[in-house]
Order: structure tokens, then sequence, then C-alpha cells
């Protein structure tokens, strides 16, 4: 596993943890959840590529 990879997976245990809100896409924790592997893979590839950006920026 990828540095990102345990970062990424540590971030959305916390986020769930503390039953985080949606994110600017609108998506909740049981559709995350639908393809959990995919979406951390994916959500991991665009902060290191920086890519994933906020509403704000």
């Amino acid at each position: 596993m990828r540095f990102h990879d345990i970062k990424s997976w540590k971030a959305y245990k916390r986020v769930k943890a503390n039953h985080g809100a949606s994110g600017v896409d609108g998506v909740n924790f049981e559709e995350f959840e639908k393809d959990l592997k995919n979406n951390l893979y994916k959500l991991c590839n665009r902060m290191s590529s920086g890519s994933l950006l906020s509403e704000s920026s």
C-alpha cells in the first residue's frame, strides 16, 4: 500500500467516525462505500496529482 493510500484510508476513517458531511459532489458515505476501494483509489490519485479542488478553489 502506498503512503497516500494509507493517509486516504486513515482520513476516511476519521471523517466517517466524526459523521462527516457529504463532499462538494454530494456523495454520502453510503454511496461512497458501494465502491469503497475504487473511490479511495480515485480520491488518492486526485489528491496526489493536485486535481482535487474544492468549490472555493
